[in-house]
Protein backbone atom coordinates (compact mmCIF):
# COMPACT_ATOMS: atom_id res chain seq x y z
CA UNK A 1 0.00 0.00 0.00
CA UNK A 2 1.22 3.57 -1.13
CA UNK A 3 2.11 5.73 1.92
CA UNK A 4 -0.53 8.24 0.21
CA UNK A 5 -3.00 5.77 1.03
CA UNK A 6 -2.52 6.01 4.68
CA UNK A 7 -2.54 8.61 7.60
CA UNK A 8 0.90 10.27 8.11
CA UNK A 9 0.92 12.53 10.93
CA UNK A 10 3.92 14.19 9.09
CA UNK A 11 7.09 14.13 7.25
CA UNK A 12 9.17 13.86 10.09
CA UNK A 13 7.08 10.34 10.76
CA UNK A 14 7.86 9.43 7.38
CA UNK A 15 11.46 10.21 7.37
CA UNK A 16 11.55 8.08 10.48
CA UNK A 17 10.46 4.33 9.26
CA UNK A 18 12.69 5.32 6.06
CA UNK A 19 15.77 4.29 7.13
CA UNK A 20 18.60 3.84 4.90
CA UNK A 21 20.32 0.15 4.66
CA UNK A 22 23.25 -0.22 7.21
CA UNK A 23 25.99 -0.14 4.89
CA UNK A 24 28.15 -3.30 3.77
CA UNK A 25 31.78 -3.52 4.31
CA UNK A 26 33.55 -4.26 0.61
CA UNK A 27 35.87 -6.29 2.71
CA UNK A 28 35.34 -10.75 2.78
CA UNK A 29 32.70 -11.32 5.60
CA UNK A 30 35.00 -13.52 7.70
CA UNK A 31 33.81 -14.70 11.10
CA UNK A 32 34.64 -16.55 14.06
CA UNK A 33 32.32 -19.39 15.16
CA UNK A 34 31.73 -17.20 18.13
CA UNK A 35 31.08 -14.12 15.40
CA UNK A 36 28.73 -16.56 13.67
CA UNK A 37 26.87 -17.17 16.85
CA UNK A 38 26.79 -13.43 17.83
CA UNK A 39 25.01 -12.70 14.21
CA UNK A 40 22.56 -15.44 14.60
CA UNK A 41 21.75 -13.86 17.79
CA UNK A 42 21.60 -10.22 16.69
CA UNK A 43 18.93 -11.95 14.26
CA UNK A 44 16.88 -13.47 16.11
CA UNK A 45 16.63 -10.55 18.30
CA UNK A 46 15.68 -8.62 15.39
CA UNK A 47 13.21 -10.37 14.08
CA UNK A 48 11.42 -10.38 17.51
CA UNK A 49 11.91 -6.58 17.93
CA UNK A 50 10.17 -6.22 14.49
CA UNK A 51 7.26 -8.94 15.45
CA UNK A 52 6.79 -6.94 18.70
CA UNK A 53 6.48 -3.65 16.78
CA UNK A 54 3.76 -5.29 14.27
CA UNK A 55 1.26 -5.97 17.08
CA UNK A 56 0.94 -1.77 17.61
CA UNK A 57 -2.21 -0.54 16.38
CA UNK A 58 -1.46 2.65 15.76
CA UNK A 59 -0.11 2.93 11.64
CA UNK A 60 2.23 5.28 12.53
CA UNK A 61 4.06 3.85 16.15
CA UNK A 62 4.08 0.48 14.18
CA UNK A 63 6.20 2.17 11.66
CA UNK A 64 8.36 3.73 14.24
CA UNK A 65 8.55 1.04 16.05
CA UNK A 66 9.57 -1.74 13.31
CA UNK A 67 12.15 1.03 11.28
CA UNK A 68 15.28 -0.53 13.04
CA UNK A 69 14.86 -4.00 13.36
CA UNK A 70 13.80 -4.06 9.76
CA UNK A 71 16.67 -2.48 8.79
CA UNK A 72 18.79 -4.82 10.71
CA UNK A 73 17.03 -7.94 9.64
CA UNK A 74 18.21 -6.58 6.08
CA UNK A 75 21.65 -6.51 6.85
CA UNK A 76 21.65 -9.74 9.47
CA UNK A 77 20.46 -11.80 7.06
CA UNK A 78 22.47 -10.38 4.20
CA UNK A 79 26.36 -10.95 6.63
CA UNK A 80 24.82 -14.39 7.69
CA UNK A 81 24.48 -15.06 3.85
CA UNK A 82 27.91 -13.99 2.62
CA UNK A 83 29.70 -15.43 6.47
CA UNK A 84 32.78 -17.37 5.74
CA UNK A 85 33.46 -19.26 8.98
CA UNK A 86 37.45 -19.88 9.74
CA UNK A 87 38.62 -22.59 11.94
CA UNK A 88 40.60 -21.27 15.04
CA UNK A 89 43.94 -20.86 13.78
CA UNK A 90 46.03 -24.36 14.00
CA UNK A 91 49.08 -22.69 15.14
CA UNK A 92 50.50 -19.84 17.34
CA UNK A 93 53.61 -19.58 15.51
CA UNK A 94 52.26 -17.21 13.23
CA UNK A 95 49.74 -14.53 14.00
CA UNK A 96 46.48 -15.19 12.27
CA UNK A 97 42.57 -14.91 11.78
CA UNK A 98 41.29 -15.91 15.02
CA UNK A 99 44.72 -15.12 16.95
CA UNK A 100 45.02 -13.75 20.58
CA UNK A 101 47.88 -11.26 20.20
CA UNK A 102 49.59 -9.49 23.03
CA UNK A 103 52.16 -6.91 22.60
CA UNK A 104 54.23 -3.80 23.73
CA UNK A 105 54.12 -0.48 22.57
CA UNK A 106 57.09 2.14 22.41
CA UNK A 107 55.29 4.15 25.15
CA UNK A 108 55.37 1.00 27.35
CA UNK A 109 51.58 0.12 27.29
CA UNK A 110 51.44 -3.81 26.56
CA UNK A 111 48.16 -4.69 25.04
CA UNK A 112 46.32 -7.56 23.96
CA UNK A 113 43.53 -8.48 20.98
CA UNK A 114 41.98 -11.06 19.42
CA UNK A 115 41.56 -10.80 15.60
CA UNK A 116 38.31 -11.38 14.50
CA UNK A 117 35.39 -10.28 11.81
CA UNK A 118 34.27 -7.25 11.31
CA UNK A 119 30.70 -7.31 13.21
CA UNK A 120 32.53 -9.07 16.30
CA UNK A 121 35.32 -6.63 16.59
CA UNK A 122 35.04 -4.67 19.71
CA UNK A 123 38.29 -2.91 21.19
CA UNK A 124 37.42 -2.35 24.50
CA UNK A 125 36.08 -6.07 25.19
CA UNK A 126 39.30 -7.06 23.37
CA UNK A 127 38.73 -7.60 20.15
CA UNK A 128 39.94 -5.98 16.91
CA UNK A 129 38.85 -6.66 13.24
CA UNK A 130 41.21 -8.25 10.49
CA UNK A 131 41.38 -5.17 8.71
CA UNK A 132 42.15 -2.61 11.25
CA UNK A 133 45.73 -1.22 10.32
CA UNK A 134 47.04 -2.80 13.38
CA UNK A 135 45.67 -6.21 12.61
CA UNK A 136 47.29 -6.05 9.31
CA UNK A 137 50.61 -5.18 10.33
CA UNK A 138 50.39 -8.03 12.91
CA UNK A 139 48.94 -10.89 10.51
CA UNK A 140 52.07 -13.47 9.38
CA UNK A 141 54.25 -12.17 12.10
CA UNK A 142 55.77 -14.07 14.93
CA UNK A 143 56.53 -13.55 18.73
CA UNK A 144 59.67 -10.90 18.65
CA UNK A 145 58.89 -9.07 15.41
CA UNK A 146 58.57 -5.76 15.50
CA UNK A 147 56.10 -3.93 13.10
CA UNK A 148 55.00 -1.03 12.30
CA UNK A 149 51.36 0.23 13.59
CA UNK A 150 50.68 3.82 12.32
CA UNK A 151 53.52 6.14 13.40
CA UNK A 152 54.80 3.68 15.98
CA UNK A 153 56.17 0.40 16.30
CA UNK A 154 54.40 -2.54 18.58
CA UNK A 155 56.56 -5.55 19.77
CA UNK A 156 54.69 -9.32 19.91
CA UNK A 157 55.20 -10.47 23.03
CA UNK A 158 52.64 -14.12 22.83
CA UNK A 159 50.64 -15.31 20.33
CA UNK A 160 47.67 -17.93 21.38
Amino acid sequence: MSVAFTKEESAETASETLLPDRPISPHPNLVTQLGLQALELQLRQAQEAYGAAQQIEDVNEKRRQSAVPLRDVRYLVERLRTAQLIPNPASTETVAFGSTVTFSRADGRVQTYRIVGEDEADPKAGSISFVAPVAKSLIGKAVGDVVGAGNQEIEILSIA
